[in-house]
């Protein structure tokens, strides 16, 4: 059974030594997680500084964004070489944020999942409609076209490795969350769009995540009973106490899910 994922993205937060602080009381929590591949994505400054931290543990890093390109005249920007380097193992790319205050597009982020293959880091494809577009009933047509931006002409074996997350724009940081059956419905869309582009084995492999405000108090109710594999944390992860009792629920929730699994095996 797959693992599901649950990744906090501070954005541009934590400071150098409030980075060691979060680690210093987050690394003993991480001692009783068994189920999930927990991942924290600070700012760039902060990642080497929290890699010789971590070293041993379970925890893994990640980049917030990066370039395509190894090396070159790029100012401002971030290679997979160097985030590598900073004791990176995964990178989020199109996040909501890039895309609504960058200007990146679809095209760049395909671009630099090509860039993350081959450099084995796992990539963390961010997808989701804007208000208007949900109120116009166009969600599934938003999201069907991003994914073939991004995805298509991938091997399956590369789309099975890549790691999804329906982030709808008008959750993200307003306190607003996409209610469960929102949240599972959007998913299913996604799961089915990618058996059928790369088969069934495929889409039963990939992990999709959750993005939304999302927080101890709806985290429940969102991966209960529903086709999620876990989230990608905002403003919840800032503090170590709201992100672990959401690792704790979701590492609750797939134990239910194993045994009920189990149970259906020995029938």
């Amino acid at each position: 059974m797959k693992k599901p994922i649950v990744i906090g993205n501070l954005k541009m937060n934590l400071t150098a030594e409030l980075g060691r602080e979060y680690i210093k009381g987050f690394l003993p929590f991480m001692e009783h997680v068994s189920e999930s591949e927990i991942v924290l994505a600070p700012s760039y400054t902060v990642l080497p500084l929290l890699a010789p931290e971590i070293r041993g543990s379970q925890l893994q890093l990640a980049a917030q964004n990066m370039h395509w390109e190894d090396a070159g005249a790029y100012t401002g920007e971030i290679s997979p070489v160097l985030i590598k380097e900073a004791g990176c193992q995964w990178v989020i790319l199109g996040h909501s944020e890039r895309r609504q205050y960058f200007g990146e597009t679809y095209t760049h982020v395909r671009r630099k999942l090509e860039s993350a293959f081959r450099h084995k880091i796992v990539p963390v494809v961010c997808l989701g409609e804007t208000l208007a577009v949900r109120r116009a009933g166009r969600t599934f047509q938003i999201v069907e076209d991003q994914i073939d931006e991004v995805l298509k002409g991938l091997k399956p074996k590369q789309a099975a490795g890549t790691v999804l997350a329906y982030e709808p724009i008008w959750a993200i940081g307003t306190g607003k969350t996409a209610s469960p059956w929102q949240a599972n419905e959007v998913h299913h869309f996604i799961r089915n769009k990618i058996e059928t582009l790369f088969g069934k084995p495929t889409a039963a492999e990939i992990r999709i995540l959750y993005g939304g405000s999302v927080n101890p108090e709806n985290c429940e109710a969102l991966i209960q009973e529903s086709e999620i594999d876990g989230f990608l944390v905002g403003g919840a992860s800032q503090k170590e106490e709201t992100f672990q009792k959401i690792i704790s629920c979701v590492e609750e929730n797939w134990k239910m899910k194993k045994s009920k699994k189990l149970r259906q095996r020995l029938k």
